[in-house]
């Protein structure tokens, strides 16, 4: 299936049914009076999140959805029946936009939760709530009022605990493909990866976390380069990011400090809070180094670099290294989960 992450769809809201005018006619009850009843509501829009939905794919063909209009009043004073409403399917993880005024109406983040984005409108009244000492016999009644009328901007958001950053062709899909069942497209070209990619990382029988392959960034990625601003966004939502650093470049020209400082001036061209977000540093592909040559080379970029965070040497396609960086992983979301406890109490 297609990924697609954006998305504009209209939505309408159903309109008040009309109150009735009407009077009672009985053979023995000659002073009747009115007895017109109110229109019906009109049916609300709703989003509702689906976890089986992972792609805003079906708004490519379905833009419009309505919501049923209320029935009109009727004699003997009943209501004319509410219309249904219509609730539309999105994935977890859609922010929703009201691209008139620019605002965020809601953030759709768990399963089953409900987001009202149109109000349908209510019910006109019927001639029976106009009668009065001097008017006995009304002929007024009022029509119901219109629903809600909106186009909104649909935005996906891959919820996921950790977010893998890195320069295309840094192995980022081989990691995430040797320590979960995900199994993204990999290949010695860059680009392989043209959507994210999630998979569970299983610890334990409690313990889990979700990791979030990305496209990779090229200089210029905040301003548009390249597939990263597409998809830059979906690391707003991680918890930790991964920079997935290539620390055996095969054209021995490549400098991976370089890289390093680039994909942060793109992270903070993006959104400058993005490099104040724990980000721990991965060196892949130690399996082209000799063994006494890989420590050394790590250490010496750490030490050019000043970097103060955890660093880990891996050798994704060999399964060298990732399960201790698994380990640290859970073990970080473990204490986030514990300090938050304490702070609750």
């Amino acid at each position: 299936m297609k990924f697609v992450d954006e998305a504009i769809i209209h939505v309408y809201a159903g309109n008040g049914g009309n109150g009735c005018v009407g009077f009672r006619r009985e053979k023995f009850i000659p002073f009747g009076g009115p007895d017109g009843g109110d229109g019906g509501a009109g049916g609300n829009v709703w989003l509702l999140a689906d976890e089986g939905l992972n792609t805003l794919v079906d708004f490519r063909h379905q833009r419009v959805f309505r919501a049923q209009r209320g029935e009109n009043g009727m004699g003997r004073q009943m209501a004319g029946k509410a219309g249904a409403d219509n609730v539309i399917r999105v994935p977890v993880g859609t922010v929703v936009i009201n691209t008139a005024t620019d605002e965020e109406i809601g953030d759709l983040t768990s399963h089953g939760q409900r987001l009202l984005v149109a109000q349908g409108g209510q019910g006109g009244q019927g001639n029976m709530h106009f009668k009065t000492s001097v008017n006995r016999a009304p002929r007024k009644a009022t029509p119901g009022h219109p629903g809600d009328e909106r186009e909104l901007k649909l935005e996906l958001k891959v919820l996921a605990d950790v977010g893998l950053l890195g320069f295309p062709n840094a192995g980022k899909s081989t990691l995430i493909r040797a320590v979960s069942a995900a199994t993204p497209k990999v290949a010695d070209y860059p680009f392989t990866t043209l959507q994210p990619h999630l998979g569970v990382v299983r610890i334990g029988a409690d313990q889990s976390f979700v990791i979030a392959d990305i496209p990779g960034l090229i200089e210029g990625a905040a301003d548009g380069a390249g597939l990263g601003i597409q998809f830059l966004k979906h690391v707003a939502r991680t918890r930790l990011l991964l920079h997935v650093v290539d620390i055996a470049p095969l054209d021995g020209v490549t400098d991976p400090i370089a890289e390093i400082r680039a994909i942060e001036k793109e992270l903070k061209g993006y959104d400058p809070k993005l490099l104040k977000r724990p980000r721990w540093l991965v060196f892949n592909k130690a399996d082209l180094l000799a063994p006494e040559e890989r420590d050394k080379a790590a250490k010496a970029i750490v030490r050019k670099l000043r970097w103060k965070h955890p660093w880990y040497l891996v050798s994704a396609i060999a399964r060298e290294g990732t399960w201790p960086l698994c380990l640290d992983i859970q073990r970080f979301f473990d204490e986030q989960r514990r300090e938050a406890g304490e702070a609750a109490r």
